[in-house]
């Protein structure tokens, strides 16, 4: 597991070349972003992350006063609005509560404390939970997403059954943890998915992970390395 795992990487790394992911300034940017990309495309989350430029709103003190009406307004090419800003205060709430706000501050805390305290946080559930630890805040947790998933299952890695947990275990358990590795991985399996691993009509002809030529189609978890 652990050769086919480091396989895959270089393939990808190879193929795509560095991601440069999570495209944000500040951790803060990442946090928003990482709560406004739940159920929608990131096009749509950096047309909100600008409006919240524009109107000099994108720290944690003006969301954090900002009334929850206006802020859903901000937000609204994210899709779902409300509850995306339902959700930011629910984390701001938090993050002044226990950290004063400052990412600096939370950084501070310890892997398993942060995970724990965010999964508690009403909206973030694991994936948007580990984005904010990885992408933010730089522990070596890495981040599991549907992409994820497809991969490793179209590749016999993992059954169509495996939760989020087993899925995540697989790469923490195989790797080094390194945060740059992490980072990078994920951000690449994301581009693979885009690209190639895509849910209808594969293209796994020309797909940098198959060195089978010939399947021009995968059904549901059938592997085809």
């Amino acid at each position: 597991m652990k050769h086919k795992l480091s396989l895959f990487y270089e393939k990808l790394y190879r193929h795509f070349g560095p991601q440069h992911w999570w495209p944000a300034q500040t951790p803060f940017e990442v946090i928003v972003g990482a709560i406004l990309t739940q159920n929608t495309n990131w096009r749509n989350v950096e047309r909100s992350i600008e409006n919240l430029k524009i109107r000099g709103l994108l720290s944690a003190k003006k969301l954090y006063r900002l009334p929850l009406k206006e802020l859903a307004l901000e937000i609204r090419p994210s899709g779902y609005f409300n509850i995306k800003a339902a959700r930011l205060k629910a984390f701001l709430e938090f993050f002044f509560r226990e950290y004063a706000g400052s990412t600096k501050k939370m950084s501070g805390a310890g892997t398993r404390k942060l995970r724990r305290q965010l999964l508690s946080v009403k909206g973030i559930g694991p994936e948007t939970a580990d984005s904010i630890l990885l992408y933010a805040l730089n522990k070596p947790i890495f981040v599991v997403d549907a992409y994820t998933k497809r991969v490793l299952c179209r590749h016999g890695i993992a059954a169509a059954t495996a939760g989020y947990d087993q899925l995540q275990g697989i790469f923490i358990k195989n790797l080094p943890r390194r945060i740059k590795l992490f980072n990078e991985y994920h951000a690449l399996i994301v581009r693979l998915g885009k690209e190639f691993c895509l849910k209808n009509n594969p293209r796994c002809d020309t797909c940098p992970l198959n060195t089978k030529k010939g399947n021009r189609e995968v059904k549901g978890c059938e592997s085809y390395f």
